[in-house]
């Protein structure tokens, strides 16, 4: 349906969940349903003092006037629509259980057991879930690697057309867009290839929510050509955390197929509140997005130009000339602290310890950080100030330039390099496992997904040759203060493998 801008405007006004729920909060009737605490009257004091009994009263469950998450009508319907109509898709589900969810169901939606999926090595733990569920095989392709900066970036239009001439039977293709650190590969030509093949191109946009909304970003992944993209809208949006959205373009993909995936890995009892506040934040990008994203960016420039001029410290910039970056999310800021003799943990630890700063993602050798609509002048002041007496935290002694880092020999290699993959990832999943020792451990098939998070991209994952280069990694990245997830052993002297 195409809209003149102004009538546009008008429909995206309206908020259909959040107008419903504003109505049925005051309205007095006995209640007999779900939830127990019956609109605050039974919640706990300890939990009142801390948030306030106004939001229980909106917590509400699929009543009538709301609509039911999985057979969409009245208030769900309508707001659904209008984020459709906002994120330029031709069908929006609204996710209560984060991208994870989502990406799940675009993976069971698309493919079945024994079917092939080309997936990048850099993807969400996520996707490893999908495919255990699913019971799909994945053909992995390696991302372009940047061991200046250590970071992965997307994998070419070349690399897939090379993957899909050796396995003609693929029945999807998923891409990371963009990445973490904001970069984005030429998804443009991936999906011509995709689409070439006549497969689905599913797009992990989990932090690309915004990019619908300001000309100045890169373009979203439906205007140039994705299948299904899903958008984690509470990341960079005004969404609350753990509401996300799951966008479809064109007819590759049965929409029945995606509904009928939701519900296996969705809520029956979504909160409403979440479900609100999807609608509320597609409201305000639609209405106010490019104005808010005009005072994002401008933050960003300030902070990434601010930083460029302090000694010792690296800013992330876009490179062309790179193969799988087309392009830079300009709102998202990663800066390399190793010239001051500290990896990206330790200055994380003081930024957040001693001078008031959090950051996203810290890393071996840089840390990210998301500026948002909701971030002030005053954060970016914050940031900037707290970067300037870093180097003061640092002993002298440690102070070194990048080459004698010790740094250096973490990221000479790229960790994600895939290894052999012996057994698709359910079938590990669910094969008989034993305990052996970290030596006993190379050369067997990983029983374990194990990555270090955030942000959540395995190092190891069931169904995989363990190498030793895997293992030298976590342990380096332990030893540095980093932390692991997914394994049995946190010490990691013992893997679970197959038996």
């Amino acid at each position: 349906m195409t809209f003149s801008k102004d009538a546009f405007f008008q429909s995206q006004k309206t908020t259909p969940l959040i107008e419903a729920l504003s109505t049925l909060k005051n309205q007095p009737d006995a209640a007999f349903y779900t939830p127990g605490h019956k609109r605050g009257q039974g919640i706990a004091h300890s939990l009142t003092s801390l948030v306030g009994t106004a939001v229980f009263q909106a917590d509400l469950p699929e009543l009538p006037e709301l609509g039911n998450l999985f057979a969409p009508d009245g208030a769900i319907q309508q707001a659904q629509i209008l984020a459709a109509e906002a994120f330029g898709a031709d069908q929006t589900w609204f996710l209560v259980n984060g991208s994870t969810c989502g990406i799940i169901a675009a993976i069971v939606a698309t493919c079945g057991s024994g079917d092939k999926i080309i997936v990048p090595r850099n993807i969400h733990q996520s996707v490893i879930t999908g495919l255990i569920v699913s019971g799909a095989v994945p053909i992995f392709l390696n991302p372009e690697y940047d061991p200046i900066w250590d970071l992965a970036y997307s994998f070419t239009p070349e690399a897939l057309e090379g993957a899909l001439k050796q396995h003609s039977d693929v029945r999807a293709v998923l891409l990371v867009y963009p990445t973490y650190h904001g970069v984005c590969g030429n998804i443009q030509a991936i999906a011509d290839v995709t689409h070439r093949y006549n497969i689905p191109l599913l797009v992990d946009e989990a932090h690309g929510g915004h990019f619908a909304f300001h000309e100045a970003l890169p373009p979203s992944a439906l205007s140039l050509g994705a299948d299904l993209s899903v958008q984690s809208t509470h990341k960079v949006l005004g969404a609350m955390t753990q509401a996300s959205m799951l966008h479809l373009k064109g007819d590759r993909i049965e929409p029945q197929r995606i509904s009928q995936a939701l519900q296996l890995v969705q809520s029956t009892s979504p909160n409403y509140l979440l479900l609100a506040s999807l609608d509320g934040a597609r409201q305000q990008m639609a209405i106010q997005g490019q104005t808010l994203l005009n005072e994002t960016i401008k933050l960003a420039e300030i902070a990434r130009n601010e930083l460029s001029q302090i000694e010792g410290l690296g800013v992330f910039k876009l490179e062309k000339t790179c193969p799988g970056f087309q392009y830079l999310d300009v709102t998202r800021l990663t800066v390399n602290v190793t010239s001051l003799g500290i990896t990206g943990l330790e200055a994380d630890e003081i930024l957040h310890n001693k001078l008031g700063v959090t950051a996203e993602l810290p890393m071996l050798s840089h840390l990210a950080f998301i500026i948002s609509i909701g971030n002030t002048q005053n954060d970016i002041k914050q940031l900037i100030k707290a970067f300037k007496s870093l180097r003061d935290f640092s002993s002298p002694p440690r102070l070194m330039s990048v080459v004698e880092s010790p740094l250096m020999s973490v990221v000479e290699s790229n960790p994600l390099t895939p290894s052999s993959l012996k057994l698709s990832p359910r079938d590990a999943f669910f094969a008989p496992k034993e305990l052996v020792g970290i030596e006993q451990s190379l050369g067997r098939i990983s029983g374990e997904l194990i990555c270090p998070y955030p942000p959540g991209i395995p190092i190891l994952m069931p169904g995989e040759i363990i190498t030793s280069e895997a293992i030298q990694y976590l342990i380096k990245i332990q030893k540095l203060g980093g932390m692991i997830t997914g394994c049995s052993d946190q010490s990691l002297q013992t893997f679970k493998v197959i038996k």
